[in-house]
């Protein structure tokens, strides 16, 4: 994404070469294989009529169309507009008017194919071989350091001085062409690119990522710039680059490529060395201009992290749960906070991973090739059909689209299958309380409340529920045998739909808790891994017992909670937002007394290829790497075999299951 609104008011064409710009720098961390492979939507906006603004819209649109992107090699197929950015007021009691009106805006999205998702490259400081690592400012502005229209000059309530601009497009494409190669070749560590706040705001914000010390020195970039510019200019001017990180021993591979690829060596500046901080030590920044100089700024990264959230953490606590946000706020920089980790009670990667021969089924159910059936059932509005579908695949089932519609309908007979699976996603637009609406449309219509009660009790099936399918599956609890005690999923705490990507815990006697009876999360018991939550009525309560804690323990003791919220120390945590909605207990899902149904209310299905996850603990990427130097992976079924992440798990635990049960179904007859 690109966007420099505030630029507008002292010049739209540069507002909008800036937008480009942005939208570049932004992607360019990602493994697009040509700058000309980039194609950009257009959101133009403006307040039409309005004396001045259609000529600095037409200067805007002319600088990007016919001039900057045609010089970039890029297109924009698409876009929309807004020409309506004015409105206007009766005032003083209908004597006088009052009217605002919206600068020129450009926000560019920028779309591209990715070769390797693998291959992404984020803002992390990480921890490199040798005594320190260096940070380089790749300098696309030619030594300029404008501050017109940038947040120091908004925080002086400034307006005035010269903008910055994306002035070299050629230098722009050698910068995409270096990096993506530098990234390729594995000598970049982490990337920002520099925007929102200036150079300065950038480290930070890696600093804060990595939990590194920086020692950060401007004295290059000072030297680069225009007679007179001071170093406060430099630290937040919000001209165009990135920030990279680089190991000592790479660096001057690091120089060679990128002078390849045509980006000259004045624009590579070296700003400042990335240390581990002393073992006992708190991460540190440091900013000076020269070498001895005394610093311009010392800070601890935590505390800087705080100032930087802070505005944030003001903001929720007016919008949101005003709890939640202090709980938040408060752990924004733990120092004791191991950060999100992995911790598991299992083989992983798979021990047939990667073998020769071996496919997406595990070579122990070779020896049953067939592929038992399951519904992968969705209703209006769901969206998590082709990722449960995906993962099920990929153990060995038969994935068989099946929508509410059929089984209503009668076209489908849930006798014909082993398993059931109903998906995350907005079942009727959650208008009707989310899975609620769904659940009702079975108990509400004889025929298909029937047959769900028939599938529940065929000792030879197994039902997973996720999100909204959670919510769903918990109403039916009447029709399920051993759901008795199950709790009911309400509006989260926090009163947000909460999206994020959280620690839980498998229940096991590893971590000395009663191990969940659940069939597929079972031989998992006791692991420790990070997840994906999307929901807004995830919070587990038990809306008809006197003693929401007795009913919760009830559960647990019984082996039927069968996933919980924990905290980066593996502790189960009623805090946010580890705990997302604010259950009872951190119970993030439940199992029947045999196990045979579980809901849950995060998304395996979403993160069960180990490299899609918003972020991959070192465990589970050290392991998968450990696999692939091992296993000379040389078809498609060895390389998906050596993708699987942890939660693939789950779906090889149900064909386990299946196989080890006989098959009652009409399918099997």
């Amino acid at each position: 994404m690109g966007e420099r609104t505030p630029l507008a008011l002292l010049s739209g064409p540069a507002s909008g070469r800036m937008a480009v710009g942005e939208a570049i720098t932004n992607i360019a961390a990602a493994d697009v294989n040509k700058i000309g492979d980039i194609k950009l939507s257009a959101n133009w906006m403006a307040a039409a009529g309005h004396p001045g603004e259609d000529a600095v819209l037409y200067d805007t649109v002319r600088a990007v169309g016919e001039q900057l992107c045609p010089a970039l090699g890029i297109a924009i197929p698409v876009g929309k507009d807004s020409v309506s950015m004015k409105t206007r007021w009766a005032a003083d009691g209908g004597r006088g008017t009052q009217e605002v009106v919206a600068p020129v805006s450009l926000i560019v999205s920028a779309f591209a194919v990715v070769d390797d998702v693998r291959r992404t490259l984020t803002p992390q400081l990480q921890s490199l071989p040798g005594d320190s690592s260096a940070l380089f400012l790749l300098d696309l502005a030619n030594g300029a350091a404008r501050v017109g229209g940038s947040a120091l000059a908004q925080a002086h309530q400034q307006t005035q001085g010269a903008p910055p601009d994306l002035d070299d497009p050629a230098l722009v494409r050698a910068f995409f062409a270096a990096v993506r190669a530098a990234s390729r070749a594995g000598v970049l560590a982490a990337y920002h690119d520099r925007s929102d706040g200036g150079l300065l705001t950038t480290v930070v914000e890696m600093a804060i990522a990595g939990r590194r010390t920086v020692h950060l020195d401007l004295a290059a970039a000072v030297a680069r710039a225009p007679a007179g510019t001071s170093p406060l200019e430099v630290a937040f001017a919000e001209e165009l680059g990135a920030v990279v990180q680089v190991a000592r021993a790479d660096v001057d591979k690091f120089r060679e490529m990128l002078r390849a690829h045509g980006l000259p060596d004045a624009a590579v500046v070296e700003i400042g060395t990335v240390r581990d901080p002393a073992k006992g030590a708190r991460a540190e920044l440091v900013l000076q201009c020269g070498a001895g100089a005394a610093p311009l700024l010392r800070s601890y990264v935590g505390d800087l992290a705080k100032v930087w959230y802070e505005t944030s953490y003001r903001m929720a606590a007016l919008r949101d749960d005003p709890e939640c946000a202090a709980e938040e706020f408060e752990g924004v920089y733990d120092e004791a906070d191991p950060g999100l980790g992995a911790q598991l009670t299992f083989a992983f990667p798979r021990p047939d991973a990667g073998v020769p021969d071996a496919n997406s089924v595990p070579r122990a159910l070779a020896a049953n090739p067939r592929r038992p059936r399951v519904a992968i059932l969705r209703e209006q509005g769901v969206n998590g059909q082709v990722e449960m579908a995906a993962g099920f695949v990929r153990a060995g089932f038969d994935a068989v689209d099946v929508h509410m519609t059929d089984l209503l309908a009668g076209r489908v007979d849930l006798r014909q299958f082993r398993g059931l699976a109903a998906v995350g996603g907005f079942s009727y637009g959650d208008v009707l309380g989310a899975g609620e609406g769904w659940a009702k449309s079975i108990l509400f219509h004889a025929p298909t409340r029937q047959a769900f009660a028939d599938f529940f009790a065929r000792a030879d099936t197994f039902a997973f529920g996720v999100c909204n399918g959670c919510q769903m599956l918990s109403t039916l609890k009447e029709l399920i045998p051993g759901a008795e005690g199950w709790p009911r999923f309400v509006r989260n705490r926090s009163e947000q739909f909460e999206a994020r990507f959280v620690p839980v815990a498998i229940p096991g006697a590893a971590d000395g808790r009663p191990t969940t009876r659940s069939v597929i999360l079972g031989p998992m018991a006791g692991s420790r891994l990070p997840i994906s939550t999307a929901h807004g009525e995830g919070r587990a309560i038990f809306p008809d017992a006197p003693d929401q804690q007795a009913a919760a323990a009830a559960l647990y003791a019984a082996g039927q909670v069968a996933l919980q919220y924990v905290d980066n120390h593996g502790q189960p945590t009623q805090r946010y937002p580890f705990n997302p909605n604010g259950s009872v207990a951190a119970i993030a899902g439940v199992c029947s007394a045999d196990g045979r149904v579980t809901i849950i209310m995060p998304h395996p299905e979403r993160v069960h290829r180990w490299f899609i996850n918003s972020y991959v603990p070192p465990a589970i990427r050290d392991a998968v790497t450990a696999a692939q130097a091992v296993h000379a992976v040389g078809s498609d079924d060895e390389q998906t075999a050596l993708d699987e992440g942890p939660w693939a798990m789950l779906f090889h635990n149900a064909r386990r299951w299946a196989d080890s049960v006989p098959d009652l179904s009409t399918a099997a007859a």
